[in-house]
């Protein structure tokens, strides 16, 4: 009997650690993907040996990258049930002040790759007319923002493509969802720089912990929802931005961004 195999990218910390651990419990074996091969293993090591797990440290930000990581679990013969795009990184800052080559690569890892990726192993998927693909978007792909315009732009390009992708695939056998954290205790706000601000620092938007956001987003993927938001006031802010002018979103959002 074919157990069911979840691969899933940025699984070394944060959320993407805590939803290993949850297909794990639920099941499935695991291909784990990130940069660091030290934080992958000690993932490895504290799972159930019942467990399958293959780890494969790759920079998935690099070119081929995807393509790479494709060959290698091809090549291991391993047929992928679930994809769960979940690497990626922001930055904050006044566009023009920061480093280019950052911004790209901000880009190539939250767009290019997840969209290959999806493309790769979904091609498989609708083959066989079964799979689950899981993207990891932010609440922040509802409203411009600026300080972190590329973060924003990026994760609006994963919502909107997921949801796309999600009524291409319904009918071949291929579940899309799309998962919008707010403000989450990773090491995506030191990464991004934006642990001292107000958005981060809100007793309003209290930020919420990894593994909160991993078991419901679990869940809500698993019972075939497309559009997931955790928690009440992310999903009234992700909502009521229909009804807010663009021009105060985009204010709001500036704000909150900045220290």
């Amino acid at each position: 009997m074919h157990k069911p195999v979840a691969l899933i990218t940025g699984a070394s910390t944060g959320i993407g650690y805590e939803m290993a651990k949850i297909f794990a419990a639920r099941g499935y074996d695991l291909v784990v993907v990130a940069r660091t091969a030290k934080n992958l293993k000690e993932l490895h090591d504290h799972l159930s040996p019942l467990v399958k797990v293959t780890y494969i440290p790759l920079d998935l930000s690099q070119p081929k990258a995807a393509l790479t990581l494709f060959n290698k679990t091809k090549k291991a013969k391993l047929e992928i049930d679930v994809l769960v795009n979940n690497a990626g990184f922001g930055t904050s800052g006044d566009f023009v002040d920061l480093e280019l080559k950052r911004e790209l690569q901000e880009i190539d890892l939250n767009v290019r790759v997840l969209t290959e990726l999806c493309h790769l192993y979904g091609a498989e998927m609708a083959k066989r007319k079964k799979g689950k693909i899981l993207n990891v978007a932010s609440t922040a792909a509802f409203q411009p923002g600026p300080w972190m315009s590329v973060y924003y732009a990026t994760k609006a390009y994963v919502l909107h493509f997921s949801e796309g992708l999600a009524e291409e695939l319904r009918p071949r056998g291929v579940q899309v969802s799309v998962l919008c954290p707010g403000a989450t205790v990773t090491e995506f706000a030191g990464t991004a720089g934006v642990q001292k601000s107000k958005l981060f620092k809100s007793k309003i938007l209290k930020p919420a912990t990894a593994e909160a956001v991993a078991i419901y987003g679990v869940n809500k993927f698993l019972k075939g929802k497309l559009l997931i938001i955790h928690g009440a006031v992310n999903k009234f802010l992700a909502f009521g931005n229909r009804f807010t002018a663009r021009i105060v979103a985009r204010k709001i959002a500036g704000y909150l961004n900045r220290a």
